[in-house]
């Protein structure tokens, strides 16, 4: 198949992308470390940049959109099996790891909104529900977050297996935005200035809609 070097990954995409990397990082880093305050402000960060990335999944350019890459199962085990075709942005298997992990993500960061330490720290939205509801959202919270940490290590995984197995690279195109195997006849993606100050205007609005909630 012929392939080229194309814009696939717009610039406020891989901001997203290594901003919840980062704020993940931060976030696992100060609650370990007895930061409560930096860990709910890496928090409402995360929250931001999911609030974002659900509005960029349906604005933003082609291998942005949620549409470009629908969760399958079928197509992810064909596609493990070398019978789908290869694609630019995300593959069928990439479309379901990214899926899991925006849901754990957007759980994590939601059930810390009602969440207490039993001690001093209460989520920002704790006192809408009862103690015990609390207390069991607290329990799923403190649950989910070996379920992230694994998301993520099978992420990690997928990546170094792409390379070794694959012969593909998925870290370069996420700092550049571009692939050098794209199928010759596909489309590159939109990665104007238009785009780009539309995406600051959502950022900005999600981030108003978090300031909000958390008042």
């Amino acid at each position: 198949m012929n392939t080229s070097t194309m814009r696939v990954w717009d610039l406020p995409t891989r901001l997203f992308h290594w901003g919840l990397a980062i704020s993940l990082t931060g976030s696992i880093i100060t609650i370990k470390t007895g930061h409560t305050d930096w860990h709910f402000r890496f928090g409402y960060l995360i929250l931001t940049l999911l609030l974002f990335r659900l509005v960029w999944g349906f604005t933003g350019p082609r291998y942005a959109r949620f549409s470009s890459f629908p969760p399958s199962l079928a197509a992810a085990w064909a596609y493990v099996r070398g019978r789908a075709p290869s694609t630019p942005g995300h593959s069928p298997l990439a479309a379901l790891s990214v899926y899991a992990l925006l849901a754990s993500c957007t759980f994590q960061v939601v059930s810390g909104l009602f969440s207490n330490d039993g001690i001093i720290w209460d989520g920002p939205l704790r006192k809408w529900v009862t103690g015990s509801t609390s207390d069991t959202i607290t329990s799923l919270h403190l649950a989910n977050r070996f379920v992230l940490m694994a998301l993520i290590a099978l992420h990690l995984l997928a990546i170094a297996w792409y390379r070794l197995v694959r012969g593909k690279r998925l870290v370069w195109p996420m700092i550049s935005g571009d692939s050098a195997e794209a199928p010759a006849n596909a489309e590159p993606a939109q990665d104007h200035s238009a785009v780009r100050l539309r995406a600051l205007a959502i950022f900005l609005a999600s981030g108003a809609a978090v300031g909000w909630l958390i008042r």
